[in-house]
């Protein structure tokens, strides 16, 4: 996905409100106070403000996480309440489900969202899952409608239609390598009635809303900004420095007008810079050859091309390579002259964007090197082109000033140091001899598994709640039942992403190998993520020379009415799946459809299992969690998102690992309760009563960013998942042992959370002692409160005792 941000910021402070009851004194140095309003000027000013950027915060097209990303790169999503959208492809749109959902709970009142028409049944669609979007008030501006204006620039969106004929024309991909998709003839029945699937052959796909042939583009036109009074050389001329009788001399030069001051004549150049004319900016995706014509022919490009009033500063350009060989392309690229910048992002764009994802697995490496693997770079799939025009290859936190000056910024981009993490950790307190203990033991204790009993292997993708964060991503796991079979358990907001970190160059072969997926419930960071998988591993087999087959997904009936949305308005995506109703598999359940009876056994066939059985559990509604059988005997247990389950416990029985949520520390019930999630003894509990051989806990609430707090009833049959952690059946007795290193790894973090565990347990002894006493005066109450400081029992892991008590 890429992700394109404007920040449109003032270099100088706002000028700040006086209240009315305090008499303003006058300034002592008038020089300095009216050269200190001219550098300030007001917020609202013609021109807007005073610095103006371009960043890039995603810069390939490798599901990079536009929420992930600003949230560790702190960029203000509260901020974003213009969103500009170039067309309705999974790549453009992927992360605006979440973002939308993010933005609602920020309290932003309004946010515009302006390109392709579909935009208002995407909307629609979104809501099948998360209900209505109330508190925000989303405003689609469709690309008819009249130019954008704000207090900076005049935004004007450009439709631009492929020249192929719209009958003919096949959905694009995401720029990087060309597809040929399969027709709906060619696609298999996913499980839905005649109806839900393709329209027939022949009848327009305009006509239930989907254009792939349109693209926006957008030419962006900063506002003049006028000159700034020059007040050491106005003093020089003698003119009426920091009296009344300046100001109309101010409006008048900045305008361009020139004064009579005493009988002499007063240019504007003589005392104020030139005015800023307005650079302009364009941003233009060109998704395949079939754009390249239509944009080279467009009229409104060719008025910003040549001796243009306004000149273009910067043009992006969001194209495959196939694009920018092509000739017709480069000539039109060098038509805006030789000093307009081209900025690229396609899949050629290589760089490091999840910085401390990377930090955190370069120290976990430290630990055990293959529960812990090193991450990769994402894979670079063509060589950039050269290009004869001055052209930038995008990297993430790339910025490009347009005001004052014209210029490139790399002072943000992120730069990966592997040496710095690993220097870091080993100068931690008793982390080097934690790790030697810990390997020792692992040496005195049992032989790991060989590689005859390696599969399944455990990948755990995203183990964080609600929102993707800077370490823990958002729910998915990965279930390598072979060499040649895996599914995915959930697949939450940027999945695709995690798997090429996780496994680099050989993504597409495990997208290859990838048979079904799993969604428990239809909560937007557990699902949002299955699109790009879609379509992504629909690219993966052609580069791999296999035949295209759809994907088993089982899931909630409701996924299917959001898929059919997307598809109908947007993009054609239901030849993807076999659909595969989660309650289907439920025990006892009776099925009446033989195409799903035909999906569930390839799904038993595929996947080598002898069972998979789903169950409701206490959550949402229409939320299960799973079990896996497989012909081996092993036996894999999900429970998706819910509080302690009998259901769960009952259909888990004996299981080989159970992967069970645990969102919140223990302590925290009440709001577990509220919130429908487990604490981590409740999900030991139901493994121990399911009798599990062993428990992996994940799904921490992001409060737990590094590492949730450990709970009494930890033993050796449990541990805490992290993204990118491996897992083998031969690991469960070294994973409860790493318990020690990583307390040494993440002590500050311990000690915070610790700190903030006694704080709120001293608070509800005071609410409880206050509710208990009567009533009477304050002085009668003093020494009861002080008993209570002293009575409060202590925690004797923790230093912060004292620290508290004094607080």
């Amino acid at each position: 996905m890429w992700a394109l941000r404007s920040l449109l910021r003032s270099a100088a402070g706002r000028t700040m409100s006086q209240g009315s009851a305090r008499r303003q004194r006058p300034p002592k140095d008038p020089l300095r106070h009216l050269r200190t309003r001219e550098k300030r000027g007001p917020s609202g000013c013609p021109g807007g403000p005073n610095t103006v950027y371009l960043q890039v915060v995603a810069s390939g097209g490798r599901d990079a996480g536009i929420q992930r990303l600003m949230q560790e790169h702190k960029l203000k999503v509260a901020r974003l309440d213009n969103i500009f959208l170039t067309r309705m492809h999974w790549c453009n749109v992927g992360g605006l489900c979440g973002m939308i959902l993010t933005l609602k709970e920020t309290g932003l009142p309004k946010c515009v969202l302006s390109g392709p028409p579909q935009l208002e049944k995407y909307l629609e669609a979104i809501k099948i899952f998360s209900g209505p979007l109330k508190g925000i008030d989303l405003a689609v501006r469709p690309h008819s409608a009249p130019e954008y204006k704000d207090e900076t620039m005049t935004v004007y969106q450009i439709p631009i239609y492929s020249e192929q004929r719209y009958g003919e024309h096949q959905p694009s991909q995401s720029p990087g390598r060309p597809l040929n998709r399969l027709s709906p003839e060619q696609s298999s029945d996913c499980g839905l009635t005649r109806n839900e699937q393709h329209l027939p052959h022949g009848v327009s796909q305009k006509r239930n809303g989907r254009d792939p042939s349109l693209v926006v583009a957008f030419v962006c036109k900063l506002h003049l900004r006028k000159g700034n009074f020059l007040v050491l050389k106005a003093k020089e001329m003698g003119l009426p420095v920091g009296t009344a009788a300046i100001a109309p001399i101010i409006a008048a030069v900045k305008d361009g007008k020139s004064v009579t001051y005493e009988g002499r004549q007063i240019l504007p150049e003589e005392i104020c810079t030139p005015p800023d004319p307005g650079l302009a900016f364009i941003v233009v995706e060109c998704p395949d050859e079939g754009f390249i014509q239509p944009i080279c022919e467009n009229v409104t490009f060719k008025r910003y091309q040549g001796k243009a009033d306004a000149p273009v500063a910067l043009v992006v350009h969001m194209a495959p390579e196939s694009v920018l060989v092509d000739s017709r392309y480069q000539q039109w690229m060098e038509r805006f002259g030789p000093d307009t910048q081209h900025l690229i992002l396609n899949e050629s764009c290589t760089s490091v964007h999840n910085l401390r994802s990377h930090k955190i697995q370069t120290q976990l490496n430290l630990i055990h090197a293959d529960i812990f693997p090193l991450l990769t770079s994402f894979p670079c799939k063509e060589e950039g082109l050269t290009l004869s025009v001055p052209t930038v290859r995008g990297e993430c936190l790339l910025k490009y000033q347009l005001r004052p000056k014209r210029e490139w910024q790399r002072d943000a981009i992120v730069t990966c140091n592997p040496d710095e993490f690993v220097a870091e950790a080993l100068e931690l307190p008793n982390f080097q001899e934690s790790v030697q203990e810990y390997r020792k033991s692992v040496q005195d204790g049992p032989a790991t598994a060989d590689k005859r009993s390696q599969y399944p292997e455990i990948i755990f993708l995203g183990t964080g709640s609600a929102i993707p964060m800077k370490i823990r991503n958002v729910s998915s796991t990965l279930v390598n039942i072979s060499p040649d079979k895996s599914l995915l358990l959930d697949c939450g907001e940027g999945t695709f992403g995690q798997l090429c970190r996780h496994y680099g160059d050989q993504v597409d072969r495990v997208l290859g190998t990838l048979a079904a997926v799993f969604v428990s419930h239809l909560h937007a960071d557990h699902h949002t993520g299955l699109l790009n998988i879609l379509l992504q591993r629909e690219q993966a087999l052609v580069s791999l020379g296999k035949p295209f087959c759809p994907l088993l997904v089982v899931a909630p009936t409701q996924l299917k009415a959001w898929l059919q949305q997307y598809h109908n308005q947007c993009q054609e995506v239901l030849h993807h799946i076999s659909m595969i109703p989660a309650k289907c598999l439920q025990k006892g359940a009776e099925v009446s459809s033989p195409t799903v009876e035909k999906f569930i056994s390839s799904l038993l066939e595929t996947c080598n299992l002898e069972e998979f059985q789903t169950c409701l559990v206490r959550h949402c509604k229409h939320a299960f969690g799973c079990a896996l059988v497989h012909t081996s005997g092993w036996k894999v247990v999900y429970s998706g998102d819910t509080m302690p389950c009998e259901a769960l416990v009952q259909m888990g029985k004996d299981a080989t690992l159970l992967i069970h949520e645990a969102t919140l520390e223990d302590g925290l019930e009440e709001e577990a309760r509220e919130k429908t999630h487990s604490t981590t003894s409740q999900a030991i509990s139901v493994g121990m009563r399911m009798n599990a051989e062993f428990i992996m806990l994940n799904h921490f609430s992001q409060r737990y960013a590094k590492i949730p707090l450990f709970s009494p009833d930890f033993n050796n049959k449990v541990g805490i998942a992290f993204d990118h952690m491996k897992l083998c059946f031969g690991d469960f007795p070294t994973v409860p042992k790493l318990t020690t290193p990583l307390k040494a790894l993440f002590a500050g973090d311990i000690e915070e959370m610790e700190e903030r565990r006694e704080k709120r347990e001293l608070r509800l002894v005071r609410a409880a002692l206050l509710s208990r006493e009567p009533a009477g005066s304050p002085q009668d109450r003093e020494p009861q409160q002080k008993r209570a400081h002293t009575e409060q029992p202590r925690s004797p892991q923790s230093p912060q005792n004292k620290k508290v008590r004094a607080q």
